[in-house]
């Protein structure tokens, strides 16, 4: 017998705003509300002209009414919705379950120093902060250990958050992300049907579509991707930033997919990537690099003559052919579907 839940979905960014939680939150609502469920999706609109502290009372009682009636609260970040969620579900005794994707914390401090401090190694070498990431690394804190459960993308990224902030290990689970099914293979624009089955592309775009923030390692790409255009020149780079539905118009006809960010949590423009058979280079500093390490090319973030080095590398006809039918075989998949029955067999269980 199906047992109704009331759900708010709780998210600083829903569509049509791009990104990863925008995605989440949609397509989980989707799931849960086919089933039969109750759903609320409350997002960051008004309160993204507000300052810091402000928007965050006024996502508070945004969410009051809900929160009152939900059996759970699922929350989409660790800080813009998170904090007044987190609150919410305590003062009123609800199931919080988090859903860890990024670290604010780690973003800021990046954004602020430039230094380019991958994850895993910001929190061994605990950097000096200011007072306003000091304040968010505490918050940060009392919003992860307050939450009913928490569930992480991978075990790379569980293993860097339970010693950073005193987790409790068994109140933490692995929701892996989306990993959609294959879609139509498409050859490279100005490629015929049979260059592409013999694995020689005619235009060799990259296609780089991630935020102008200083973890996407945009200076390290560009300059790297100028050393490898000495040596061939057909190689361009396409760092549009468009919405979900053009991305996937431009992944279908794209050479390659690089992503050599300073750490990726979860990578979704990789997994779209794969959904079109695509070859990739990501970044090693990843928490799917035990899953993909066999199927594309990784490379140090900080360093721009390995980035420079795989290019060329991917730029190869031989190898091209090589890393395309890898990609052509990654077969693995997991639904929404699956990802929203897993969060509802934690709440029932938390």
């Amino acid at each position: 017998m199906l047992i109704i839940m009331r759900i708010l979905i709780a998210t600083g960014i829903y569509p049509p705003d791009v990104g990863g939680p925008a995605q989440y939150a949609l397509n989980v609502e989707k799931v849960w509300k086919s089933l039969g469920h109750q759903v609320d999706a409350k997002t960051f609109r008004l309160e993204r002209k507000m300052p810091a502290g402000l928007r965050h009372v006024f996502y508070f009682f945004k969410c009051l009414p809900k929160a009152t009636r939900a059996d759970f609260i699922f929350i989409l970040d660790t800080w813009s919705a998170a904090l007044p969620a987190v609150l919410l579900g305590w003062l009123f005794r609800k199931k919080i379950i988090i859903r860890v994707g990024g670290d604010f914390l780690w973003e800021s401090y990046l954004e602020r120093t430039g230094d380019l401090l991958p994850l895993p190694r910001f929190y061994e070498k605990r950097p000096r902060l200011n007072f306003k990431e000091r304040i968010i690394s505490r918050l940060t804190g009392f919003v992860l250990r307050r939450a009913s459960r928490l569930a992480f993308n991978s075990d790379w990224q569980r293993n860097i958050m339970i010693p950073a902030y005193g987790l409790n290990p068994e109140k933490t689970s692995i929701v892996l992300n989306f990993f959609g099914e294959k879609l139509p293979f498409t050859p490279p624009a100005c490629q015929s049907l049979s260059e592409a089955k013999a694995g020689r592309p005619a235009a060799k775009n990259f296609i780089f579509a991630a935020r102008a923030i200083k973890l996407k390692n945009t200076d390290n790409l560009r300059r790297a991707f100028a050393e490898a255009k000495k040596k061939d020149p057909s190689l361009s780079l396409d760092e549009r930033l468009t919405s979900h539905e053009k991305l996937f118009e431009r992944l279908a006809s794209c050479y390659a997919v690089i992503l050599p960010s300073v750490s990726e949590v979860s990578p979704n423009l990789i997994l779209d990537a794969l959904r079109f058979s695509k070859p990739f280079i990501l970044t090693r500093e990843c928490g799917l690099y035990e899953t993909l390490k066999g199927v594309g090319l990784f490379v140090d973030p900080l360093s721009v003559s390995d980035i420079t080095e795989k290019i060329l590398m991917l730029a190869d006809a031989k190898t091209y052919k090589h890393y395309q039918i890898k990609a052509r075989r990654f077969s693995f998949a997991h639904s929404w579907e699956e990802i929203a029955e897993e969060f509802l067999a934690l709440a029932k269980r938390t």
